[in-house]
């Protein structure tokens, strides 16, 4: 076959398709124009000429007419208002699924802690407290433990017992009696916002440097590592760990730890409760570090149910968004 013919063979199959498919797509978007003996014409458009109605037909894509008698106005207008219907209901339908599908990825991002209530995007410790029988989210400020080394009491015991058969004892201390949040309910549940293996901020260790254990051993479960200690007030500060070191250099870390639940949940958030309401008092939430020993940046709190409201709380939305699992 020669060039030109085979170039003539090409166009036509090409104009061949391209008709094909302009008489599809205008099928596709035809309307139906029903007449009173029940057939129909498939037509894009008409119009009304006298006692003719002319139409153009979606089949033949050709001006066509038929007598303005033989049309069921009442049956072609039916069926065109039941389309349009089901199209919006279709697309209802699309938008709903798409919506859902949002929602469900939002609150496996901002799990759900009481009823319309979620945590928020980008939160790093909140405690879920209830203030007169509303639930309540305040958000735990981080706060540095300091390392005091209780210098004059080692001294002393150094001077009356020469010889190094003592062990010396340091506290990690947190400034004020009180923390600034206090919680009402004495059952708060916690929640952090942490990535697998990492902590809110920078581990920071409060065992000496030159006293660091080697190997250190994280803790079995890399995102069971958050615990609430009972925080000790003393000559206006609050302990909330002790380190002892023995004459032969030997580290042990002793805090007032309260039994709690670890549970994970979705979105990075890990859920901290006591097993037992707690009594009122101070506390604070520590990250244990397995044999490095404790994370110096402590969140702290009280349970006070006389306090009174903490400032800067997440409520319940006003209105539900949608149905939702307590976590």
């Amino acid at each position: 076959m020669k060039a030109g013919t085979r170039t003539r063979v090409g166009l036509l199959l090409a104009a061949t398709v391209i008709l094909a498919t302009a008489s599809a797509s205008a099928q596709q978007l035809a309307k139906r124009l029903i007449l009173k003996d029940g057939t129909y014409q498939l037509a894009t458009r008409w119009e009304i000429k006298g006692d003719r109605v002319r139409y153009l037909s979606a089949e033949r894509n050709e001006w066509e007419e038929v007598p303005e008698s033989l049309v069921d106005w009442k049956a072609t207008s039916k069926f065109e208002q039941d389309r349009a219907a089901g199209a919006r209901n279709a697309d209802a339908i699309e938008i709903d699924k798409e919506a859902a599908a949002e929602q469900a990825a939002e609150e496996a991002r901002t799990p759900l802690v009481a009823p319309n209530l979620h945590l928020p995007e980008g939160g790093s410790l909140l405690l879920l407290d209830s203030f007169q029988n509303q639930p309540q989210l305040v958000e735990l400020q981080e706060t540095g433990g300091e390392l005091n080394r209780n210098r004059g009491q080692n001294m002393l015991r150094a001077a009356i017992i020469p010889i190094p058969i003592s062990s010396t004892k340091q506290t990690i201390e947190i400034e004020g009696v009180r923390a600034p949040v206090q919680a009402h309910a004495t059952l708060p549940s916690i929640y952090i916002n942490v990535e697998l293996g990492q902590g809110p901020t920078g581990s920071n260790s409060v065992s000496p440097p030159s006293q660091q254990p080697q190997q250190p051993q994280p803790p079995e479960r890399a995102w069971d590592r958050f615990h609430i200690v009972r925080a000790e007030p003393k000559k206006g500060k609050r302990i909330v760990g002790v380190v002892k070191i023995n004459p032969l250099g030997k580290i042990s870390q002793e805090q007032n730890l309260v039994a709690t639940n670890c549970e994970r949940l979705t979105g990075g958030w890990v859920k901290l409760t006591p097993t037992a309401p707690l009594q009122p008092g101070e506390y604070a939430v520590v990250e244990l570090l397995g044999r490095q020993g404790m994370n110096s940046y402590v969140w702290d709190f009280g349970v006070n149910p006389a306090a009174p409201a903490n400032a800067g709380v997440l409520k319940p939305e006003a209105a539900p968004t949608a149905p939702g699992k307590l976590q």
